[in-house]
């Protein structure tokens, strides 16, 4: 028996369907089993809150995880994010390796469990209907943002009480005039000089950027523009990363399908597809294929997807970048989202600042602890700040005057965290993508 694994990790297919996947006894046997292997590693003690729930409670019991009682584990599997760390960077144990550790999917296949024995959290599942909620927000966005707004006295304890959303917690905007109605309005002219011309791409807007960020789909399709990119911009429908969160697979495997068939055609006509946001890149490539793996359009899909920084690199890379970057003055804090390295590309991020002349960077990889929606929860947002404050520190400490992140969530959450060690004067006020920074450095 092998202590680790030098080969690269390797993710089966989830059984879903099987009834055996939902099966209370023999998901708690497979949790011992685990957790007996977690407890005895104990690598990734400083990852979550997961892990030293986990720890606390075996180091408790008289009989190690075997005294635990069932209902003791679930607040271990509350507090897993499935931000993919354990698996991709830190787990000796993932498979191929014998002991075919796959923590993320296995809290996943708990709240799986629970949902098939009717133990559903109806406000997270309404939280997490991003489309409807989007939509809903639109049409009164002023009024949706300033209830929203942290300082608000007002509203903010009455949707603590009401929704669950610790009043503290920074929520996303809302735009009226989202990121499809821009690109319907206004489309960039493409540089038919630049070195990457005769590209084309599909730019699927994911709904925090179609509905909360319609800023950073202008800006990719500016900078794509600039360097001779034909764009279409798409939203069928999210990706279905919330649902995940919850475990509704079923609804998962419902959302991929419907985007799948209007992005397919897309890809037959030779364009490649971009997602806007690391989470709805890491569904496309990597989630969606484990969840329906015999489906063919799925995987063709997942090989045509790029995130948007990857993208820009392997513009860099094959064809060369359009000239006209200027220096970013004062610097860039850089955080790499969870859900790019569980992509397994490499900081593709920072090699994409590193194309502005005089880069300075300081990259920052680590989880900011926010989790998505999971973050924001009353009982969630402390324990986020917690787990992210080493992010925010860096941050801080670093100086520059510009911090960005490929989640925009995390970015916001970060910089919350900058306030709590600054008494509310961080060095830097905001987060921006990283595509941003670029379309700043080209003067877009």
């Amino acid at each position: 028996m092998r202590e680790g694994s030098l080969e690269p990790p390797t993710r089966h297919p989830l059984d879903w369907n099987d009834p055996d996947f939902t099966n209370w006894e023999k998901l708690d046997a497979e949790m011992r089993r685990v957790f007996d292997i977690c407890h005895g590693c104990r690598r990734c003690f400083n990852l979550c809150d997961s892990f030293p729930r986990l720890f606390d409670l075996v180091d408790a019991s008289p009989d190690e995880v075997h005294g635990v009682k069932s209902e003791d584990f679930k607040p271990v599997v509350d507090a897993c994010t499935l931000c993919d760390l354990c698996f991709m960077t830190k787990c000796p144990y993932v498979p191929p390796h014998e002991f075919n550790l796959d923590f993320p999917h296995l809290m996943l296949r708990y709240r799986a469990a629970e949902r098939a024995r009717g133990q559903v959290d109806k406000m997270r599942d309404e939280l997490g209907n991003t489309d409807r909620n989007g939509k809903l927000a639109a049409v009164a966005s002023p009024v949706v943002n300033w209830a929203g707004s942290e300082g608000n006295g007002l509203t903010r304890p009455l949707l603590e009480k009401v929704a669950g959303i610790d009043r503290k917690a920074n929520l996303p905007k809302f735009f009226s005039k989202t990121f499809m109605l821009r690109a319907r309005q206004s489309t960039p002219e493409i540089n038919r000089e630049a070195p990457g011309f005769g590209r084309k791409a599909v730019l699927y807007a994911t709904c925090f950027v179609n509905y909360n960020n319609p800023d950073i789909g202008e800006a990719a399709r500016k900078v794509l523009a600039k360097n001779g990119v034909e764009t279409e911009v798409l939203y069928p429908a999210c990706c279905g990363m919330p649902q995940l969160e919850a475990g509704n697979i079923a609804k998962v495997a419902e959302n991929a399908g419907k985007v799948s068939e209007a992005l397919l055609p897309w890809v037959e006509k030779g364009y490649d597809i971009i997602a806007l946001v690391p989470s709805c890149a890491l569904m496309l490539k990597f989630e969606w294929p484990l969840i329906l793996p015999s489906d063919a359009g799925i995987k063709t899909l997942s090989q045509a997807t790029f995130d948007v920084t990857e993208y820009v690199v392997d513009i860099a890379k094959r064809n060369g970048m359009a000239p006209g970057l200027q220096p970013l003055e004062g610097g860039v804090a850089l955080h790499i989202a969870c859900h790019a390295r569980a992509q397994n590309m490499g900081q593709k991020a920072a090699e994409m600042l590193r194309l502005i002349p005089e880069a300075d960077l300081a990259v920052i990889e680590r989880c900011s602890g926010h989790g998505g929606s999971w973050g924001v929860l009353k009982g969630n947002f402390e324990t986020a700040l917690k787990v992210g404050k080493p992010v925010a520190r860096q941050a801080q400490g670093a100086g520059k005057r510009h911090l960005a992140s490929e989640c925009p969530l995390a970015g916001a959450h970060i910089v919350q965290g900058m306030e709590r060690l600054s008494d509310g004067k961080p060095a830097a006020t905001h987060s921006h993508h990283p595509i941003e920074l670029l379309a700043q450095a080209y003067g877009l």
